[in-house]
């Protein structure tokens, strides 16, 4: 028997959350929204990701963290990678849309990105005086 799972992230930032998901390729819907799992079970979260087989991928807002949480009925997973591979890549294009944003913020522009064989993303920023 499915059910739900809550894996606890460091995502606060509802936007950058938004931008790496995108980068991910995937098409998050905004509001509150209820994720699908098994045999119509739901829970509401405010982020979800269609899968292929009818199941979605949450994430939930947990006021007393301060983050969302991803919600999921992981015997229902239809991603090309394992859940902890796709936190992984997530986090990864998750800080990256925080420090581009933060950096834009303090006046610096990107001049060089570099995604490296090992999966490392480079950047260089620059900032005129």
């Amino acid at each position: 028997m499915s059910h739900f799972s809550t894996i606890k992230t460091e995502l606060r930032d509802r936007q950058a959350l938004l931008e790496a998901l995108r980068d991910l390729g995937l098409d998050p819907r905004e509001g509150a929204l209820p994720v699908r799992g098994y045999r119509g079970q739901t829970l509401e979260a405010q982020l979800a990701v269609a899968q292929p087989n009818g199941a979605d991928i949450g994430f939930r807002f947990n006021p007393e963290t301060g983050s969302y949480e991803l919600v999921t009925d992981l015997d229902l997973w239809k991603q090309p990678v394992p859940v902890e591979r796709f936190i992984a890549q997530l986090n990864q294009r998750y800080a990256l849309r925080t420090i581009l944003a933060a950096t834009a913020e303090e006046g610096f522009q990107v001049s060089e990105q570099i995604q490296q064989q090992d999966g490392t993303i480079e950047l260089v920023v620059t900032r005129w005086a």
